[in-house]
């Protein structure tokens, strides 16, 4: 997502599999300055890849962690855009649900629904 929270790449995982195994090389392709997550994508092996890449990590530590890492409250506020932009892109029920069999075939869904937020349809 870009500063506005609209789509520029997307990287597909198998619906069972964690988000944050894909992140690394989503990261590798948009080449961020900084980088707004949750906190499930807390983890120390990302972070030192995205300082590795200069990159600034606005990621609120887990629960599990001993130590809590500090973090930019005020501009984590500016997630909300990205999560509704997921939002607009679930009004779609086959991106939503992931009814297709096939990657190549999802992978289809989450394009055209991308091109429908950028061209504002």
């Amino acid at each position: 997502m870009d500063a506005l929270g609209w789509p520029v790449a997307y990287w597909i995982t198998a619906g069972q599999r964690h988000d944050i195994t894909a992140a690394p090389q989503l990261v590798e392709l948009l080449e961020p300055t900084c980088l707004l997550a949750d906190t499930s994508y807390d983890s120390d092996e990302f972070r030192a890849g995205l300082k590795e890449r200069g990159c600034t990590a606005v990621i609120p530590s887990s629960a599990s962690r001993s130590q809590a890492i500090p973090y930019d409250k005020d501009l984590y506020k500016a997630r909300s855009e990205v999560e509704r932009t997921f939002n607009r892109l679930k009004q779609c029920r086959r991106f939503a649900t992931r009814y297709e069999k096939t990657l190549r075939n999802y992978a289809a869904v989450v394009a055209l629904g991308c091109i429908r937020l950028w061209l504002g349809i």
